[in-house]
């Protein structure tokens, strides 16, 4: 048998199996069972061997949320939240998301404790949330962990504190939360509340990176460029830059600008920095607007344009940037003095004309 022939056989086993379940689950709905009237809606609800269909995917839901089905009171809460088969309702997804959690479920657990730490759906409440957060952790989810690590790093009903925040983060990391291991690997680099430690800090930032994580692929390029826990590598930096930038992440793109205008790990190529910034800069990014203004100011890859230059600096300077606030302000002051040179010397030559005809 071919390889074609071996695909299309599997194909077909996978297309029956979706059938018989699709059968199965609808008799048992017919019957009045919650369990298949929940596999029914949501066969309905993500397209899986059915057409989408989101008003038939709620009201299954209801009939066995009704019935006290957990899966069916957690969906019917993801549906008014992301407005689907209904208007956008937090104050019923609180609702379903209650009963759900109520029963034990730990993603609606998760999921209430967001809506009560952002304040849809009910007054904001950092204590409900904490509380919810902690009921879906002690069942394991990793979101649930990792969410308890921001409430410490945000000061979220709770002092600020980077250790237990560390905590949280690790028991997440653990289970591959890409997010957790990135935060993890910052709080190491920074050192606050902890021992700083940029060995733990490229574990972690390498383990995100690994899994495709751009902030995590940015930090582990930062690392190597300065010899932090690895040998410095201005190459190895360059390529974690360029990966990461690769996927959008404005900050490696403004990083990558800055290698190739400096000449760090690549001969220095302005075109190739003005590409980079550019992107960047698509995104608002304010280093990379900065930059971009003193690429303009100084005619590197470009026709010298102050004009450009100073807009550039506005932008950024908007986004609170000292370097373009300070670059703008000396570049207007000289603008300023250039043209007041410029007045005195118009006025000192039509003085000279006037006494001229006077005589």
């Amino acid at each position: 048998m071919s390889k074609m022939e071996d695909l299309l056989r599997q194909q077909e086993q996978i297309a029956a199996a979706i059938e018989a379940e699709v059968i199965r689950s609808r008799d048992e709905a017919a019957k009045g069972a919650s369990q298949g009237q929940y596999e029914m809606a949501v066969l309905m609800h993500f397209a899986r061997g059915v057409p989408k269909n989101y008003p038939e995917a709620m009201k299954l839901y209801k009939l066995a949320a009704a019935q006290g089905h957990a899966g069916a009171q957690l969906n019917l809460g993801l549906m008014f939240e992301n407005a689907q088969g209904a208007s956008e309702d937090f104050v019923q997804a609180l609702h379903w998301y209650k009963q759900a959690a109520t029963h034990g479920n730990a993603e609606a657990q998760w999921r209430l404790g967001i809506l009560c730490e952002e304040g849809r759906g009910a007054k904001q409440d950092f204590q409900a949330a904490m509380q919810c957060y902690k009921m879906a952790a002690a069942h394991g989810l990793a979101q649930a962990q990792f969410a308890i690590g921001q409430m410490y790093e945000n000061h979220h009903g709770v002092e600020r504190d980077y250790a237990k925040a560390a905590e949280w983060y690790k028991q997440a990391a653990a289970q591959g939360h890409g997010e957790a291991q990135t935060r993890l690997g910052q709080i190491y680099e920074r050192g606050v509340d902890i021992k700083q430690d940029f060995v733990q800090a490229m574990h972690w930032f390498r383990s995100a990176a690994d899994a495709g994580h751009t902030s995590a692929q940015l930090h582990v390029g930062l690392l190597y460029e300065h010899g932090q826990g690895v040998k410095e590598d201005v190459h190895e930096a360059l390529r974690w830059f360029k990966i990461a930038a690769s996927q959008g992440n404005a900050d490696a793109q403004t990083k990558m600008g800055f290698m190739y205008s400096n000449g760090r790990g690549v001969k220095q190529d302005y075109h190739q920095a003005m590409d980079w910034y550019r992107l960047a800069a698509e995104k608002d990014h304010a280093g990379a607007l900065s930059n971009l203004g003193f690429m303009y100011e100084h005619g590197q890859g470009v026709e010298e344009d102050e004009a450009r230059a100073l807009s550039y600096y506005a932008r950024a300077a908007k986004k609170g940037d000292a370097y373009a606030i300070k670059n703008r302000d000396v570049l207007m002051a000289h603008r300023a003095e250039h043209e007041a040179h410029q007045a005195a010397l118009e006025a000192q030559k039509a003085a000279q004309e006037v006494h001229k005809l006077s005589k």
